[in-house]
């Protein structure tokens, strides 16, 4: 008898507290990229849906840690169960939830 191995074996339960600072730092940074780019001038549709999201200060910690799915009991997944998390605009969740 095999047993199926679930793919989040080595994944930590719960973010560090060093793993949510550097998540917050990488937030930040983006928000200051995107304040300087808008500073600058320049028009873009990416530029006008990104100055619609929250800031990180602005955030609260539920929607900081978590992200929406709808294959979880509770439709809230840790930020670090997904995929390229640190690549991803996770700052969107669906009214509600």
């Amino acid at each position: 008898m095999y047993l199926k191995s679930n793919g989040n074996r080595k994944s930590p339960f719960r973010l560090s507290p060093t793993r949510k600072t550097n998540h917050r730092q990488r937030l930040k940074a983006v928000d200051s990229v995107i304040s300087a780019v808008e500073e600058s001038g320049v028009q873009t549709r990416s530029l006008v849906k990104a100055l619609e999201l929250p800031k990180e200060g602005e955030m609260n910690p539920r929607d900081k840690y978590t992200t929406f799915t709808k294959h979880v009991r509770g439709y809230r997944k840790s930020v670090h169960k997904v995929p390229k998390w640190t690549r991803l605009t996770l700052r969107d969740n669906p009214k509600g939830f």
